[in-house]
């Protein structure tokens, strides 16, 4: 049964609810059942990478408030962020765009390192503060999780990908996502925002219950004295 999860690299919440659907599997009996899938969103497409800004200037500038309260918020991150098991760092934070970001993880995902690449932007992002707008980092990051680097550096210095992350932005308008996260469960059930994993975890029991009766093989009836060839070879 697939789950996919529309995020964005700089969203707290995404991260935070990675790891609570992450708990909510650890406890649902059939784990190897789920495949998850991650699906590109951008909060702020138009976004400048600046380094230099530090981000309670930037949330101070996008938001209109004071620097002591983007401060504050994400002090807020920090703690909620602590009680996932996260160690969240938003004094480091760099202001960046997430576009390449997200071509990074498409084609991470096309090596069977979706998920990886997912936890490690989040992790440079919002632990280490490193600039995942960056060519060289996103290069460095692909490398730690098992992808060549100079396939790396090709797929980011061109243009592939581009029109994977704007049709799964194009799919969440069609879905009417209005904010990430946002989990979608075999396509019949939504959860918007970081939940807390119980809620995760009733979903993922009622999804799956249902997917799990309409994927039953069907059992035929058939005549069984005609002449046929068996697995062994035998005929």
């Amino acid at each position: 049964m697939k789950v996919e999860i529309w995020s964005d690299v700089m969203c707290p919440f995404c991260y935070i609810g990675k790891r609570r659907l992450e708990a909510a599997l650890q406890q649902f009996n059939h784990p190897e059942d789920i495949d998850v899938e991650w699906k590109s969103f951008q909060l702020r497409p138009d976004m400048e990478t600046q380094p230099e800004v530090s981000i309670n200037q930037h949330l101070s500038k996008v938001k209109g408030w004071s620097e002591e309260e983007a401060a504050q918020f994400n002090k807020r991150m920090e703690d909620m962020a602590e009680e996932a098991g996260l160690d969240f760092n938003m004094d480091q934070a760099v202001v960046a765009n997430s576009f390449d970001a997200h071509r990074f993880a498409h084609y991470a995902k096309t090596q069977g390192k979706g998920d990886e690449a997912e936890e490690a932007l989040f992790n440079a992002y919002f632990t280490n503060g490193k600039n995942t707008d960056n060519h060289e980092v996103l290069v460095s990051l692909g490398e730690d999780i098992g992808l060549d680097p100079e396939e790396t550096r090709e797929v980011l210095e061109s243009e592939q990908f581009a029109d994977a992350v704007k049709e799964d932005i194009h799919e969440s308008r069609k879905l009417g996502v209005q904010g990430v996260p946002f989990f979608v469960l075999d396509r019949k059930y939504a959860i918007s925002g970081a939940q807390p994993t119980e809620t995760f975890l009733e979903a993922l029991q009622k999804s799956w219950s249902e997917w799990n009766e309409e994927n039953q093989p069907v059992a035929l009836n058939a005549e069984t004295d005609g002449a046929v060839c068996g697995p062994d070879g035998n005929c």
